[in-house]
């Protein structure tokens, strides 16, 4: 809806994807924008295989190219028997074993020898909007090697966890910490995920938790106190993506308020009105 007012020329999105996932039948939260021509994807999936996959299932002018992004130097790559648990951390199999259906998910198979490199030194990741990341456990490392593309980015997707799922990982806080230090404020956490702690379970459910969270998505916007630092077409693609990712429409409204303060337009009330439109609706 919010694409709508500003046009599809003003709005393109520049996404980064730092761990994308190459599996059939996983979308990405992104994919109902790159379906309609507003956003153009650049990702990273160190599975050949997996990234063969997204450049099919993609195709130009998206990108996914097959790196472990990371401090740029040489790493140890732990596989584990599920692909999407493999990590540059070794799981924590102590940890691993206090919770229910944890240690079947993250068991080391292998260990590699990789190269890793810095977000700032590929030539692939331009003037990037959406960051969204998820390498298990290796997140600060990315970011570290990111700032350029932090600073010029408006809003970050990242998994988190809360306990070292992964021996020695940065936490939440670490995370955090960076972040706002790079002119972001947190916004919301995506689903809370935990497990209950052994013998226990919940509702006959493995899967579910009682009160332990382990990991989630946190989701950082750049500062809304200080809008007027942003340019109106970083503006634009914030409040598309707030609408259209997120369903964060009281943050989309305040974005749409800094752009007609500065631009003589009136987005914002049209923006509500269509929202008190839509909810009244029977």
């Amino acid at each position: 809806m919010v694409k709508m007012l500003f046009g599809e020329q003003e709005c393109l999105i520049n996404i980064l994807d730092v761990g994308a996932i190459g599996m059939e039948g996983v979308d990405a939260p992104y994919d109902n924008l790159v379906k309609s021509g507003y956003a153009r994807v650049v990702g990273f999936e160190p599975d050949v295989a997996g990234c063969e996959a997204l450049n099919r299932k993609y195709g130009a002018p998206h990108v996914f190219l097959p790196y472990f992004v990371g401090d740029g130097k040489q790493a140890t790559f732990y596989e584990t028997n599920w692909a999407l648990t493999g990590s540059l951390f070794k799981p924590n199999k102590p940890m691993l074993e206090k919770f229910q259906h944890l240690p079947e998910l993250v068991t080391l198979k292998a260990e590699h020898e990789v190269a890793t490199k810095r977000l700032d030194d590929i030539p692939e990741v331009e003037d990037i909007d959406f960051v969204k990341i998820d390498v298990q456990g290796s997140e600060l490392a990315v970011f570290q090697g990111g700032e350029r593309v932090l600073r010029n980015a408006i809003l970050v997707q990242t998994e988190v966890e809360f306990v070292e799922i992964y021996e020695k990982q940065p936490l939440f806080a670490d995370v955090d910490q960076l972040l706002r230090s790079y002119g972001y404020q947190f916004h919301t956490f995506d689903k809370l995920v935990g497990r209950c702690f052994k013998p226990l379970v919940s509702n006959n459910d493995i899967r579910q938790r009682l009160h332990q969270v382990l990991w989630t998505d946190a989701v950082y916007v750049k500062d809304w106190m200080r809008f007027d630092e942003l340019s109106i077409d970083k503006l634009k693609k914030l409040a598309v993506l707030l609408h259209e990712i997120f369903c964060s429409y009281d943050l989309c409204h305040l974005v749409l308020q800094a752009i007609d303060a500065r631009s003589n337009s009136d987005f914002a009330p049209c923006y509500l009105q269509i929202l008190t439109f839509s909810t009244g609706k029977k």
